[in-house]
């Protein structure tokens, strides 16, 4: 099997602030999470108004996608052939807790569809896909912590089997106000290596 994929871009959002290819893009002092992506959307020109019916890990995904795909200069009115892995620690945690909430109030009990709808880890994935009409395969993996080479061996396969011409892997982790987005694509072409001493650079810059 080839090896030989290339890391052609990268983006992380995490201790307020958001960074492509390593370069700062956006930095705020907001201390809670909604503040601080509210305020990073307005400011990056995301333009996506069902942004703001998302729950915070789908915003988190999506932002840091965004970011990094809208440089790519993509055609979104035509299919794009990447698919997506990504993994997290906490699943959808922190929006079960908010359903939770909203069913063991028996005084005003009402289990909500908007919310009920994000408590998947890998609904945020379905955005991403609208916007950039990415339809080639997708998963959702949960560790302990970011698994550089499970990402590798994943994104490998489907490359090598031509199942994508590109993937778009990562890591998309939000549990109350601690929060770490970081996704790079992998190609077929490039400079640098997609391995593991690579990524995990990447991801600890």
């Amino acid at each position: 099997m080839n090896s030989s994929y290339y890391i052609k871009s990268f983006c992380s959002i995490k201790n307020n602030k958001i960074s492509l290819n390593g370069n700062l893009v956006f930095e705020n002092e907001a201390e809670i999470f909604s503040d601080f992506i509210k305020t990073a959307y307005k400011s990056l020109d995301t333009n996506y108004s069902k942004f703001f019916k998302m729950d915070a890990l789908s915003k988190l995904a999506f932002l840091t996608a965004d970011v990094l795909l809208k440089n790519e200069k993509l055609d979104v009115t035509q299919e794009n052939d990447i698919a997506i892995v990504f993994s997290n620690k906490a699943s959808s945690l922190d929006t079960d807790r908010k359903y939770q909430e909203s069913i063991q109030d028996t005084e005003n009990y009402y289990p909500s569809p908007s919310v009920f709808v994000y408590t998947l880890p890998n609904i945020c994935i379905g955005e991403i896909c609208i916007k950039y009409k990415l339809y080639s395969e997708n998963s959702f993996f949960i560790f302990d912590s970011f698994n550089a080479q499970h990402l590798l061996n994943y994104a490998t396969s489907l490359l090598a089997n031509n199942k994508a011409n590109s993937v778009l892997c990562g890591w998309v982790e939000l549990d109350g106000e601690h929060y770490e987005g970081f996704l790079y694509l992998v190609t077929k072409t490039g400079i640098t290596l997609h391995n593991n001493q690579n990524l995990l650079k990447l991801y600890n810059s």
